[in-house]
């Protein structure tokens, strides 16, 4: 019953369009890349040895602007102006601060201010806690003030955990198709389409950023802030007091569900950033302190650091699962459950492996699960290459 609900036209024609508009144009942004010089160098913090295209935001982009084109030709798509205003805008900025860099107040600035856009555009902001804690509805200064703080902090967290092959775009994959099929179940059809067409994006990028070697991109800031918005566009229609998600599903927790979904990137962010304040040093400044550095640290391939933190991440969401439909834990402990395990799963995990002892049989569990994860030459992995290659 639920397969049916989900795998209809009105999913799988946006799905299936931006996925087929990314394959189609990727090679050629690959080559505009390469001919203007829009690359990634490697330096001491990066971890590529040598320069990669950084155009993969403008390849998802275009699947899914066109993919929502050609889905309009069957279904009315204009309400989705304001997320592809949002998104344009988005990717936009990205692109400047790919190509001659931004300071990080202005892109705060223009975080905020499209998130304000949203708000007055779509009609939705955070403003319930959804009885997390029995707080329901917000004053609307609180409201404004947390959609705020909310949009800018995710989309920040999703641009930081972009530093191997495959992580962020991965994440994403995981975040749209999580966020589409609740959505697709309560009945929100516009943010169950757009989330489809941000999962088929980003599907084609994902293989060429694992797989690929001539046509291998990143994501860059222009895709990771522009994924970061659609996560806060669908956490405002969540948190929303009109959310069709809380009114369908009375007893989910929609915030732990949303947290639970995004836990790794939130909670690594705000490890770092709290990490960096307390040395002394901006919140913003690079460094290898994040999670799937301390997986790069103990030998982990690009492959299996993105599978090993996007496998946290869904474990926080399968906890929440667990205690949602399993234990039917009320709104308040649910929410409790996803901070206690997301905090653990980041910043627990961090320290403990950091301060672990090479010797301890876990360390070297996680040793050797590393050596396995190095596939690139192993000839399945050529094969694929291969094909990816010529795609």
């Amino acid at each position: 019953m639920i397969i049916k609900q989900l795998f209809t036209p009105s999913i799988l024609i946006p799905f299936f369009s931006s996925m087929i508009m990314t394959i189609w144009i990727f090679r050629l942004v690959v080559k505009l890349a390469i001919k203007k010089d829009i690359v990634d160098c490697p330096n001491a913090r990066k971890l590529q040895k040598t320069p990669v295209p950084v155009m993969g935001g403008f390849a998802v982009y275009f699947g899914i602007i066109a993919g929502a084109g050609l889905t309009s030709m069957v279904f009315d798509t204009s309400i989705l102006f304001s997320t592809i205003v949002a998104l344009t805008v988005m990717m936009y900025f990205g692109l400047m601060d790919d190509s001659i860099g931004l300071k990080p107040l202005t892109r705060i600035i223009v975080e905020a201010v499209l998130v304000f856009f949203i708000i007055r555009m779509d009609g939705v902001n955070f403003n319930s806690f959804q009885g997390i804690f029995g707080i329901w509805d917000l004053p609307t200064w609180c409201a404004y003030l947390l959609s705020a703080i909310a949009g800018v902090g995710i989309i920040n967290a999703i641009n930081m955990i972009d530093g191997v092959d495959g992580l962020s775009s991965g994440f994403c994959i995981l975040a749209c198709v999580a966020f589409g099929c609740v959505f697709k179940l309560s009945h929100d059809g516009t943010m169950a389409v757009i989330a489809a067409l941000g999962a088929g994006a980003l599907i084609p990028f994902f293989i060429h950023n694992i797989f690929g070697r001539s046509t291998k991109m990143f994501i860059g800031d222009s895709g990771t802030m522009m994924m970061g918005m659609l996560m806060t566009i669908f956490l405002l229609h969540l948190m929303d007091h009109g959310s069709m998600v809380a009114f369908n599903f009375s007893n989910m927790g929609v915030g732990a569900f949303a947290l639970s979904i995004l836990s790794v990137p939130v909670f690594d962010t705000l490890r770092v950033m709290t990490g960096r304040i307390m040395r002394g040093i901006s919140p913003f400044h690079a460094d290898k302190s994040h999670l799937h550095h301390l997986f790069i640290e103990i030998g982990f391939s690009h492959v299996g650091t993105a599978l090993m933190v996007i496998s946290l991440d869904f474990l926080c969401f399968l906890i929440w699962l667990i205690s949602y439909q399993v234990f039917r834990c009320s709104v308040t402990m649910q929410f409790i459950v996803v901070v206690v395990v997301g905090v653990a799963n980041t910043t627990g995990f961090y320290f403990t492996v950091r301060r672990m002892n090479h010797d301890r049989w876990a360390y070297r569990l996680l040793a050797a699960m590393a050596r396995r994860s190095h596939v690139e030459m192993k000839p399945w992995f050529l094969k694929v290459r291969k094909v990816v290659d010529k795609m």
